[in-house]
């Protein structure tokens, strides 16, 4: 990296938009948000390091700036937050060139104008390793309407947004030197934080717990049900699948598993009650965003996966763990 460290935080600083959120932003010791009465002040941090959450030689920094952005966007709208501020810290490697920065702070920066974020702080560094990516997130929610993990009730209706599996299936090629269409590198490299969806749900009272899908279905719907104290019956021929994987698992029943343990999916699973139903429809129409419904909240605590047979079926991956396995995401 050409560029100097105060060289490169101005030329952030003067990229960077100032919200009417935001008291004081990049140039102090910390930056100052200022909360709307009755409202809470939601924060949450996120790492990526190169290796384990991506690899340079299959995306570009421009797409890692966005993702950079969206995966962290995510957190916030699982919990119904309107997103409000960005704290981005990077550890650069010194091979980086300037254009290298260059490309990905234009997808970082396309990133906020999406989801109409304002940066307002963080950090540089240089990394004597890979490329270090630290991102912490801030949103506003009204106080009586933020979503927890642990609300969801027995007889509770189980929704997923989207489609699962996509980006699972795009690694699966990516690891088989197969090429990617459009569609699934974008759900890739590029996801789609469903920000809209996630203020609608807590604004309108319809979702009784909520989270994002990060780490693949089994595994992320299992930390809601824990949560909660309860267990879920998911019909696996409910499940949204997009058209690529659905012809893709005609030819591999095996795949079925990268739509229930692949990740990065970043869709929200919530939980809602019955009579929901028809305001969930309409919701799903106003956003144009597929809403499905999956399954039902039970008392019994476990995590039944039915198939159409009535059989039970048991994954045979498991949902990622930075500390339970030695793969690398971003090859795995």
């Amino acid at each position: 990296m050409r560029a100097g460290e105060f060289e490169l935080i101005n030329k952030i600083r003067r990229r960077a938009s100032v919200g009417p959120e935001i008291r004081l932003g990049i140039g102090d010791d910390c930056s100052s948000i200022v909360v709307p009465p009755n409202y809470e002040l939601l924060t949450s941090t996120d790492l990526l390091l190169e290796g384990v959450h991506f690899c340079l030689d299959w995306t570009d920094l421009y797409s890692l700036g966005i993702k950079s952005v969206a995966v962290n966007i995510s957190d916030l709208a699982a919990m119904g937050a309107k997103p409000v501020s960005l704290h981005l810290a990077v550890g650069l490697p010194a091979s980086f060139s300037d254009e290298q920065v260059e490309q990905f702070l234009n997808g970082v920066f396309a990133g906020l104008e999406r989801y109409e974020v304002t940066l307002a702080g963080g950090d540089t560094s240089r990394s004597v390793g890979p490329l270090v990516i630290s991102v912490t997130v801030q949103g506003f929610c009204h106080k009586d309407q933020v979503i927890t993990r642990g609300g969801a009730g027995v007889g509770d209706d189980l929704w997923v947004s989207g489609t699962l599996g996509d980006s699972g299936l795009a690694l699966h090629f990516l690891q088989s030197n197969r090429p990617l269409s459009a569609f699934l590198a974008a759900r890739h490299y590029r996801p789609e934080a469903r920000a809209v969806l996630g203020q609608r749900l807590a604004i309108e009272n319809l979702a009784t717990a909520m989270l994002d899908l990060s780490d693949g279905l089994s595994g992320d719907l299992r930390h809601l049900l824990n949560a909660s104290a309860v267990g879920a019956r998911v019909e696996l021929e409910r499940l949204p699948l997009s058209n690529e994987f659905k012809d893709e698992l005609q030819m591999d029943q095996s795949l079925l598993d990268l739509a229930l343990c692949g990740g990065e999916d970043y869709e929200l699973l919530f939980t809602a009650k019955p009579k929901m139903r028809d305001s969930l429809e309409q919701l799903s129409v106003a956003i144009n965003l597929p809403l499905c419904r999956i399954g039902e909240v039970t008392s019994t605590p476990e995590l039944s996966l039915v198939m159409a047979n009535g059989l039970i079926y048991q994954p045979r991956s498991s949902a990622f763990d930075h500390f339970g396995s030695t793969k690398d995401r971003s090859r795995e």
